[in-house]
């Protein structure tokens, strides 16, 4: 099987919000193959389903001056914040190619992230499959995961933080837990990270866990 990449950039989260909604469309219809957008964003909060306002610490006065919108989305978990920095992963995919198994969907891309950071990096990551979704080094989380799921095909997925801007995660209490923290690829070296470099790493592991073939394209290649 294969697996379409595009590499978005810095994009508006409402405007890639509105893209995965068309891709997923697409997806379901079966327009489309397989897709991994892979992208940055603008500071910006998102609250999944089980989301609690009472979460968000800043006041909305304090996200207004930041120039930060908030906004209300379909995956699981609770609160999150997305950022320049942070490598995010939409993966459009048919779950039908893969068990149908959301689990071990999340599994996976846990998985994809546990691989990377010991390989390229050495680091001891790990998920805790009793507690937390994504992935953790030390009592801190490096790799954030949300998706929502329709006719079996996936939107929302993953960030990753890299050379992210930790104070902002002080406007929020991530995903909701306040009894552990939130860490970058960058705290951890001590150094900033080849955002480009990493994004080669993520697709490369993203398609061997997954077992694919990686294709880049433009997004116009894929739909208009």
């Amino acid at each position: 099987m294969k697996l379409k990449t595009v590499l978005l950039g810095l994009t508006d989260y409402g405007a890639a919000l509105e893209l995965q909604q068309k891709l997923l469309e697409a997806r379901i219809q079966g327009k489309i193959g397989d897709v991994l957008l892979l992208l940055e964003h603008p500071p910006v909060i998102t609250l999944g389903r089980r989301g609690e306002y009472s979460n968000i610490i800043a006041s909305r006065e304090r996200l207004e001056a930041e120039g930060v919108a908030v906004y209300e989305v379909s995956r699981g978990g609770d609160v999150t914040y997305h950022g320049p920095g942070q490598i995010v992963g939409y993966p459009i995919i048919d779950l039908s190619g893969y068990g149908r198994d959301i689990k071990d969907y999340i599994w996976r891309i846990e998985e994809v992230f546990i691989r990377l950071l010991k390989e390229e990096f050495g680091l001891d990551a790990y998920r805790d499959e009793k507690k937390y979704t994504g992935v953790w080094t030390g009592n801190e989380k490096i790799i954030a995961i949300g998706v929502a799921v329709k006719h079996w095909v996936t939107m929302h997925g993953f960030a990753f933080n890299v050379n992210t801007n930790l104070e902002h995660f002080k406007w929020i209490n991530p995903c909701g837990i306040t009894d552990r923290g939130v860490t970058s690829l960058r705290k951890i070296t001590g150094k900033a990270q080849d955002m480009d470099k990493l994004k080669l790493h993520v697709m490369n592991f993203f398609c061997s866990v997954f077992g694919v073939q990686n294709e880049y394209v433009e997004l116009k290649d894929i739909i208009n």
